[in-house]
């Protein structure tokens, strides 16, 4: 994979696949930060670094390195107490990488993604991301339905996103403990035996006249509530 952006490849080097960073491309003036130093340099123009990553949004740096790393959803479900965020056939890579963003930075045990038609992490999600997939582990589940009566089972509490009947407001739950928070597709929200799988849907207050939020701006907001009731803090009013 070659991944590009100057966040994407700065937390690359610092990140889970730093070992298999290769030739950095860069523009002749990143060449010389010091954070680059010492690191396998090749010099070259805006246009090459474009022609070697296959986008304009490169910032005058590409680096090549190993595949994405997954890990299985059982890795995520050991952890003590876990945090886990599962996308129902997300498939916009920027959502995806905003989304892994948000959860690296409230400190989630891992995501869990769907397999098939759904994005996978590819080098636009990096830069999405803002390099947070370096850092935070992503499994990809066969089914994820299934994946959430396996954390059911392992004593995690199930929760999904959805502006639907018998939701109860984002506030309520605990959110202690064992936790998986559940984000539906855009425009489509969760299918029906998803939702079916989790112990309680989940809703948050819209107050304009449009009925939803972007599943980005939703996972910002409900993540954050998680991160508040996990730390003993009340953000209620």
């Amino acid at each position: 994979m070659i991944v590009y952006g100057r966040n994407a490849v700065a937390e690359a080097l610092c990140g889970r696949r730093a070992g298999t960073v290769g030739e950095i491309l860069v523009s002749e003036s990143l060449a010389r930060e010091p954070w680059l130093a010492g690191r396998r340099l090749r010099v070259a123009s805006a246009e090459a670094i474009e022609r070697a990553c296959g986008s304009r949004e490169h910032q005058g740096i590409c680096a090549q390195l190993a595949g994405y790393p997954y890990v299985s959803t059982h890795e995520l479900l050991l952890a003590p107490a876990p945090l886990i965020v599962a996308l129902d056939e997300v498939q916009d890579p920027q959502n995806l990488g905003a989304i892994a963003r948000t959860a690296e930075c409230v400190g989630a045990t891992g995501m869990v993604i769907c397999e098939r038609r759904a994005a996978a992490v590819t080098a636009a999600v990096c830069r999405a991301s803002a390099g947070a997939v370096e850092h935070l582990r992503i499994a990809r589940a066969a089914n994820l339905a299934d994946f959430l009566l396996a954390a059911r089972g392992a004593g995690c509490w199930c929760y999904g996103a959805a502006v639907a009947e018998g939701a109860v407001d984002y506030t309520t739950p605990d959110y202690r403990g064992g936790v998986v928070i559940v984000f539906g597709a855009e425009g489509r929200g969760l299918r029906r035996r998803v939702a079916d799988c989790c112990d309680q849907l989940v809703t948050l207050p819209m107050r304009g006249q449009i009925g939803s939020l972007n599943v980005n701006a939703a996972a910002g907001a409900l993540l954050y509530e998680v991160l508040h009731r996990r730390e003993g803090l009340d953000s209620t009013p």
